[in-house]
């Protein structure tokens, strides 16, 4: 390129930056004039004022940028019971950040609590079908994406809306991918909530904070007026794949004590991860390697102890990396694959032995509750990233010793993580509707082996219901109106799976 072009070509970069700094710098201001203007509540039923959407084409600020909605002052998150609604906006949801979705969806901040009691705010996205649902209660579904990373700009809140930037460059691949789930569950008449379960310091893998935010997300939704839905009454399913699982699944089992006012019929995750430590021992000189090093920089974010232990005992070598794998999304993975996790990243001999380390990812592994509601858990045989001995042995040791578990429990011969990820959608969403058709689910534990979930001929109808809403979705068509959910996905009758 000759100078003259480079110059114009430099031009219009600057363009394109000032622009976008403008366009930051208007929603900066619209968003601290707002919460200026936001009444504050006196107690839990008074309503907090909702912002209207960015005008187009006023890009979404990055939560980085969006400290007034997304970190609010300490003393009024304090103030706050958890659940309650702090601030809530308007939003354009869009596929892959370009498409516009003509449905009806808000942004709630709330208060929540992390693991040292302590309060915090989170953000939550919900979507509300169109019309008045037969004059019947509306469900709600609970959907917990896959983050994996440590940044903010990586959650769903930001990446689902439109003109965000594109997921799929950002390393963000799971999240636009996995919209297909929710925006079927909203097809089917359902009301979606979708947490940024890691909460307002992005810990990755902490999953006893995740499932707490994921509750208190849920008391969020049924708080907040616009959605119509009948408060302690909804009947509430919770699903989750992978990251998405370690949410659902700390929810599930902290649900007893910590949210037993919620009237959650269900829950269902695929791609669990059992045992933290047991993962960190798969990574070893493997691809993920560079996955659970994210995972343990995230827990760190919760557990201070395991933070002073990485200060101290981190390989001097790798631990400037640190601040660049807390930026970035699932390409964080790429710093240091095929690594010897073990022996590489800590200067102790056995750092899963009676450290910090070891101590954190047993906090953060499953198997301290059993769900006191039905849970479905599906696992590949095969899965390279969460390992199924300790899914299984989850399963038959702990949660099926306890009489009053109801638990079915399906290993996917055929699949491996990133397989199963995708197939298991359609059972899980059957699976849901049948809690919410009050379809009982016995005591016991119902273990069993599939050559593929993707076989099972009562799913595919899920899919066409999952394409038809894509296309009228992409068509500008409401998805969710009562003209296209009053049937759910099937015939209620079928019997439950």
């Amino acid at each position: 390129m000759n100078a003259s072009g480079s110059g114009r070509g430099s031009c219009r970069l600057w363009r394109s930056v000032l622009c976008l700094v403008a366009a930051c710098l208007v929603a900066a201001v619209q968003s601290t004039a707002a919460a200026t203007a936001a009444p504050a509540a006196d107690d839990e039923s008074q309503a907090v004022a909702v912002r209207p959407a960015l005008p187009f084409p006023l890009p979404p600020l990055p939560p980085e940028f969006d400290p007034g909605f997304y970190a609010p002052p300490a003393d009024i998150v304090a103030a706050k019971k958890p659940g309650e609604v702090i601030a809530a906006r308007e939003v354009h949801l869009a596929f892959y950040s370009v498409i516009p979705f003509n449905i009806d969806a808000w942004q709630l901040s709330f208060r929540s609590t992390n693991t040292r009691d302590e309060p915090i705010a989170a953000v939550t996205t919900v979507m509300k079908p169109r019309g008045d649902n037969g004059g019947e209660p509306r469900n709600l579904l609970s959907y917990q994406f896959p983050q994996d990373s440590n940044a903010q700009y990586c959650g769903a809140s930001y990446l689902l809306q439109l003109g965000s930037l594109p997921a799929n460059q950002l390393g963000q691949p799971d999240i636009p991918g996995e919209f297909i789930a929710p925006l079927t569950a909203l097809g089917a008449g359902w009301a979606v909530t979708m947490p940024d379960h890691e909460g307002p310091n992005t810990a990755f893998a902490a999953g006893p904070l995740e499932g707490q935010i994921t509750l208190d997300g849920i008391r969020a939704t049924e708080n907040f007026a616009p959605m119509g839905l009948p408060g302690k009454e909804t009947k509430v399913g919770m699903a989750g794949y992978s990251g998405g699982a370690i949410a659902t699944d700390h929810a599930a089992e902290l649900h007893a004590s910590y949210a037993p006012d919620l009237n959650i019929v269900g829950a269902v995750a695929g791609g669990n991860q059992a045992d933290m430590s047991a993962s960190f021992r798969l990574a070893d000189n493997f691809v993920t390697s560079g996955l659970i090093w994210t995972a343990v920089l995230g827990a760190a974010r919760e557990y201070p102890e395991l933070d002073a232990y990485i200060q101290q005992h981190m390989n001097p070598v790798l631990r400037p990396l640190n601040p660049l794998k807390n930026a970035l999304c699932l390409y964080s993975m790429a710093i240091f694959p095929f690594m010897n996790l073990e022996q590489s990243l800590f200067d102790t001999p056995e750092p899963l032995h009676n450290t910090p380390l070891s101590d954190v990812l047993e906090k953060v592994s499953l198997g301290h509750a059993v769900p006191d509601m039905p849970i479905f858990l599906y696992q590949s045989n095969r899965d390279e990233v969460a390992p199924v001995e300790p899914v299984t042995r989850l399963v038959q040791e702990k949660y099926c010793a306890d009489p009053k578990a109801r638990v079915q429990y399906v290993r996917d011969n055929f699949s491996e993580h990133l397989v199963l990820e995708s197939i298991g959608i359609p059972r899980a969403l059957l699976w849901l509707q049948d809690r919410f058709n009050d379809v009982p689910v016995p005591a016991g534990c119902d273990i069993h082996e599939e050559g593929s979930m993707a076989l099972d001929p009562a799913t595919w109808p899920v899919w066409l219901k999952a394409v038809d809403n894509l296309l009228a979705g992409l068509l500008q068509q409401p998805i969710g109106s009562d003209r296209t959910s009053h049937d759910g996905f099937t015939d209620p009758s079928r019997g439950s799976r």
